[in-house]
């Protein structure tokens, strides 16, 4: 008897010793679950609202949600909704006229107060308010009132009938968030918002602890998260390097769990694949990578004036002379800037809407094969020529010297070589700029306008975009409406500073139509118009490429939302 008690009392210390971490070898305490994110564009802002980059969406969206999101096959997934309102279920209006969206019940916010409807109301308001600077208004465009009528329900009502009521609070670009923290922060205050911004409280899995901008961020797993618990203890998202840095981080060295945006040539990202580490995922939608031609005046000598709109007054002084920045395209090779730049992630792009299939126009395909003998011939019939004889073609004796900015990214950089070795061939010369990613998408457009893609202080830009699953919201971003313009502290989406009537009435046209045969042709009609207008030249079609670790399960990457959709089902 006394031996049984002295083992039992062994067996109680012993477990004592072990649950304070002071046992033997294995014993300590349990080692914490970090996920580590590599996004070599750091996020400059965890606010798609304030913000104009996927990486910015991104860091909101791992504690930010919206009503509803996007999966990989583009199907509607509820969030923060209970269900997703249709006609049939009573939550969409036969005539398109509203939509009535039911959140679900006991909703918290991160600091553990309610989530409610005049949350959702108050995030229209946010983003709607003026001088706010909101950069995705567009998705809120057509909404004549949103409105609670009790802490479970939000009604959306339309200006005018709509075919997708889908636009508003769907996705990761317009999340819901808390009115209580930015009541202070509408209009004009809301970039004056700086511990709002920098900490949103979110109702997704995991919240942020410390976001320090352009460098690093950290959350922690949000214990008032309405579904199961998060797997993760902490997620880290890590910023600077490069894409083949963050590569080799997951697929190599074993440093980082995910890697997103892998912009490099496909045989060394396969051979990084071939280490075992890792797994090389894409997801393809409706991204384009385009060449954005500035059809204002960037010389730095007008001052505040440097590529602004001014009412249409301010015209670049050769890039508006249509034949110009048509013989830029026609001297363009798609076929080989996917093939040996991008390989199986791009397909060469003649459209700027790409998909869904139904939306993809055919009027365009004469872009497929280069033409360098045809674009010196349009433009020699034009009268752009070279009078003096040193290689460089003039238009009313404007020499055509070119600045062309983009991303620092070994494949854009490698298409910019090209691109300017194809348009010396048509007498254009080409200065390349590269800017960091964090900077250029960033949230701030003011403290270095050289490097920002919002200021716009070059001829032309590269960069990747394209709509969602129903092009109306990215369409009315292009309108004479969204220009990006100081007085809204460039915020617009119309980054080329285009303006076309006819492409405005096409466009009011669109909203009023029924979904069907001939709203399709009418947006094959606008994808036409922006084309052909060469105010935005498509390059290829673009897949989002990332990696993640052997032993990371859950990772279902979507090209229609943020990548980062799923991350409460992520896990080892």
């Amino acid at each position: 008897m006394k031996a049984v008690l002295a083992l039992t009392l062994v067996l109680i210390l012993s477990g004592l010793l072990l649950s304070l971490g002071l046992g033997g070898s294995g014993s300590g305490p349990e080692e914490e679950r970090l996920l580590t994110l590599r996004y070599w564009q750091a996020p400059s802002l965890p606010s798609p609202y304030l913000s104009s980059g996927f990486k910015d969406t991104d860091a909101a969206a791992i504690t930010l949600e919206p009503l509803a999101n996007y999966d990989p096959e583009g199907r509607l997934v509820p969030r923060l909704a209970a269900e997703i309102p249709t006609v049939e279920n009573g939550g969409v209006a036969p005539d398109g006229s509203s939509i009535t969206w039911r959140l679900r019940p006991g909703l918290l916010w991160s600091d553990g107060s309610p989530l409610t409807a005049r949350d959702v109301v108050f995030s229209w308001r946010y983003c709607t308010a003026a001088g706010s600077g909101c950069s995705v208004d567009a998705a809120f465009s057509g909404i004549s009132a949103v409105s609670a009528p009790d802490d479970l329900t939000v009604e959306i009502a339309f200006a005018q009938p709509v075919t997708y009521p889908y636009e508003a609070f769907v996705g990761a670009a317009t999340p819901v968030i808390s009115g209580q923290q930015f009541a202070n922060c509408l209009g004009e205050a809301a970039r004056g918002c700086t511990g709002q911004n920098v900490a949103p409280l979110g109702s997704g899995p995991y919240r942020i602890v410390d976001f320090a901008p352009n460098d690093r961020a950290v959350y922690e797993r949000n214990p008032h998260y309405r579904g199961e618990r998060p797997y993760f203890d902490r997620v880290v998202v890590e910023g600077g390097g490069d894409a083949l840095s963050a590569a080799r981080a997951v697929l190599e060295e074993g440093t980082a769990d995910y890697a997103w945006n892998l912009q490099i040539e496909p045989d060394a990202l396969a051979g990084l694949e071939a280490a075992g580490r890792g797994t090389v995922v894409a997801a393809f939608a409706s991204i384009v990578e385009r060449i954005v031609v500035n059809q204002t005046n960037p010389d730095p000598a007008l001052g505040d004036d440097r590529s602004e709109y001014l009412d249409g007054t301010n015209p670049h002084p050769f890039l508006t002379f249509r034949p110009i920045p048509r013989a830029m395209s026609m001297a363009l090779d798609r076929s080989r800037i996917a093939e040996e730049l991008y390989g199986f992630a791009a397909t060469p792009a003649c459209n700027l809407i790409a998909a869904p299939p139904r939306y993809a126009s055919t009027a365009n395909d004469g872009c497929l094969p280069q033409d360098i003998e045809g674009a010196r011939g349009l433009l020699e019939s034009s009268g752009v020529v070279d009078s003096d004889g040193d290689g460089i073609r003039e238009y009313r004796g404007i020499p055509l010297r070119l600045t062309y900015q983009t991303t620092v990214n070994p494949v854009r950089q490698a298409t910019q070589e090209l691109v300017r070795e194809w348009w010396r061939q048509i007498g254009i010369e080409t200065e390349l700029l590269a800017h960091d990613a964090a900077v250029f998408f960033g949230d701030d457009a003011v403290s270095d306008p050289q490097a920002s893609f919002r200021r716009f202080f070059a001829d032309v830009q590269m960069y990747a975009t394209g709509p969602g699953i129903d092009p109306q919201g990215y369409l009315a971003g292009l309108s004479c409406e969204h220009i990006q313009t100081r007085d809204d502290n460039w915020a617009g989406e119309n980054n080329a500073r285009s303006c076309s009537e006819g492409y405005d009435e096409l466009l009011a046209r669109l909203a009023r139509l029924p979904d069907g045969p001939e709203r399709d042709a009418l947006v094959r009609e606008l994808n036409d118009l922006l084309v052909q207008s060469y105010n935005e030249i498509p390059l290829v079609v673009r897949g989002s490429v990332s990696a993640h670790a052997a032993t990371l399960q859950g990772v279902r990457i979507t090209g229609w939302d943020s990548e980062l959709w799923n991350i409460a089902e992520w896990r080892r």
